[in-house]
Parts: structure tokens; sequence; C-alpha cells
């Protein structure tokens, strides 16, 4: 516990620094000579992998089996077009059970060896997914392949029923 509690202060840390060492690269570009701002610019390009990534790019294949879901277009590329069955499942982020199927959902797809994908679809940012796939409570997780729904289930479930499920889909 301490040791994470570690890691995310250094992280939080971290991400500041890099906030504050780009803006003040800036302001070094209108008022510095161009020695000084190599020398940030070469500060800045060390410390820029510790910057969150917002989102990969479309064009880059996602390189496990889970993914999420960063718009419509996305699902429907990801998801609906897909040649694997995809588990979906829609979550929100204050959602305990939620929080619990999440990791446990991910390990039983892990254990497929990419015969099957998991597409994560956050309610209160996809709502219109949501609505257009009934959700009318987290977790949600719907199975789906070439487009149709072929099963679904609400709530949480113990890892035997997960790999069942996961197993069930992959048969179908």
């Amino acid at each position: 516990m301490a040791h994470r509690l570690l890691v995310r202060r250094i992280w939080t840390f971290s991400t500041k620094d890099i906030r504050c060492l780009r803006a003040s690269t800036a302001a070094t570009i209108s008022s510095s000579s161009s020695s000084h701002f190599t020398s940030l610019q070469s500060a800045a390009s060390r410390v820029s992998f510790l910057a969150p990534s917002r989102s990969l790019p479309r064009s880059l294949p996602h390189r496990g089996v889970s993914f999420n879901v960063q718009d419509h277009e996305d699902f429907t590329d990801r998801v609906i077009n897909s040649d694997l069955p995809v588990l979906v499942d829609f979550h929100a982020q204050w959602c305990g059970p939620c929080k619990i199927l999440g990791p446990r959902l991910e390990k039983a797809i892990a254990k497929q060896k990419g015969r099957v994908a998991m597409a994560k679809v956050d309610i209160d940012d996809h709502t219109d997914l949501a609505i257009e796939y009934g959700v009318s409570a987290v977790p949600t997780v719907i199975a789906i392949r070439g487009g149709d729904v072929i099963d679904h289930f609400v709530g949480i479930k113990d890892d035997d029923e997960l790999d069942s499920f996961v197993s069930k889909v992959i048969g179908q």
C-alpha cells in the first residue's frame, strides 16, 4: 500500500514538472539564448516519456485484447466490424462492482489467448452507446459477434462463471 502511494506521488510530481517544464520552455523561446533553450529542450525530451498519453492514434493496432472505446466511430470499427467476438464492458468510474469485475474479466479474456477481445465503455462518457444497447445498470457485459448481440449479463460474477461465459461466447 505504501509503495503504491509513493508511486502515485512520484507520478503526480513528474507530470506536474513536465507541464511546468513545457511552460518554461515556451517562455524561454522568447526571452533566452538558443543554447539555454537547447538544454531545456533536451531536458523536456528526457522526461517526456513520463507524460500520460491521452489516447492512441487509431492507425496503431491495440496490443492487447482489451481497449477503451473512444467514440461511436471507434466502437463501430473495433467492436461491430471485429473478426473476433468482443465482450463489451459497460462500466462507470464511480461504480464499485465495476472496479471488481473489470480486472476479473480481463483475466478471463487473457486466458483465451487472443480468441476474444474486450471493449471498455464508460457510460458517463458514452451515454449514447449505453442507451443504444439498453444498459440500465452497471456493470453490464454484452457479447457481440459480427455486429450481433449474442449474450449478456448484469452484475458481478465469480471467476469460474466468467470463464464459462467467455468460453461459451467463443464456442457459439
